[in-house]
């Protein structure tokens, strides 16, 4: 993996710790890859989100 550096706005890094702290994810950086990846699947391969 390769690291990144972004800047995201504080009402996102709220969000973020909010999923977090329910143990939806163990961290921000697994949240955020599972977000990456599912914009990628549906913008880039054209996949329907899960549940659908």
């Amino acid at each position: 993996m390769k690291l990144i550096t972004l800047y995201l706005p504080e009402p996102y890094i709220t969000a973020l710790d909010k999923l977090v702290n329910e143990r939806f994810y163990p961290n921000r950086a697994e949240a955020i890859r599972v977000a990456i990846r599912d914009l990628i699947s549906i913008e880039v391969w054209g996949r329907k989100p899960n549940g659908d």
